[in-house]
């Protein structure tokens, strides 16, 4: 029972009948991974895909010269490595703990035969798919076509947008993680965070940021001003 209402607050189901929580929860399985841990790495078979019940995960590439490239940070309530399920190919990049993180896993083969048995679990992932698939078109075009000072703002105001209080956020990992999701080094990230808070676009402490200007955050992601 304690999975079923695990369940009924992932949004990937959001709305599905007790029954059918009730046939999720019999395939369901709950993994715990400690901070730095790999759950699958790239080139590993699509055996399933992952739900956050609680903590955060990263999913990433590693270069040919060995840099690290983070694609998502996801963490409550998000699923992860779906893609291979359907496709029934490998996990196309690694995924880490970023602190001690529970997750609920659903094997692949359970998990399609209950689809092919409840149409409205396939039109929900599709939902959640198509909205990742945006977010990922902004990330590639922000790596693209944006100064980091740009793509920071633009970051700042994505997690502002998942805070109760929209003008107080913390960030969701390390500045080195945060840097390499963004494309740039460390020691340029906190150079423009530093730049940021002394024009008062920002106030911060740590990893707590407060935002002073958003509509300056705004200018700034979106190209019309420069830092």
């Amino acid at each position: 029972m304690n999975l079923i209402k695990s369940l009924e607050l992932i949004p990937l189901f959001e709305g599905l009948p007790e029954r059918q929580l009730s046939d999720l929860a019999t395939i369901a399985l709950e993994k715990s991974f400690k901070k730095g841990v790999s759950i699958f790495s790239e080139g590993d078979p699509g055996n399933g895909f992952y739900v956050v019940k609680e903590g955060r995960i990263k999913i990433y590439k590693i270069s040919s010269e060995g840099k690290e490239q983070i694609l998502h940070v996801f963490g409550s309530g998000e699923p992860f490595g779906e893609a291979p399920v359907f496709e029934g190919r490998r996990f196309p990049a690694h995924a880490e703990a970023l602190m001690d993180t529970i997750c609920i896993f659903f094997p692949r083969k359970s998990f399609t035969e209950l689809i092919s048995k409840n149409p409205s679990l396939a039109m929900n992932m599709l939902g959640v798919l198509s909205r990742r698939l945006r977010r990922f078109a902004a990330l590639v075009e922000d790596l693209s076509l944006k100064e980091v000072p740009g793509r920071l703002a633009a970051y700042l105001l994505y997690l502002s947008e998942t805070e109760s209080n929209p003008t107080e956020l913390s960030l969701d990992m390390a500045k080195g993680q945060l840097a390499g999701m963004l494309g740039t080094i460390p020691e340029t990230l906190s150079r423009i965070l530093g730049k940021l808070a002394k024009q008062g676009f920002i106030e911060a402490a740590g990893p707590k940021i407060k935002i002073m200007n958003r509509k300056g955050l705004e200018e700034l992601a979106d190209g019309s001003k420069r830092l």
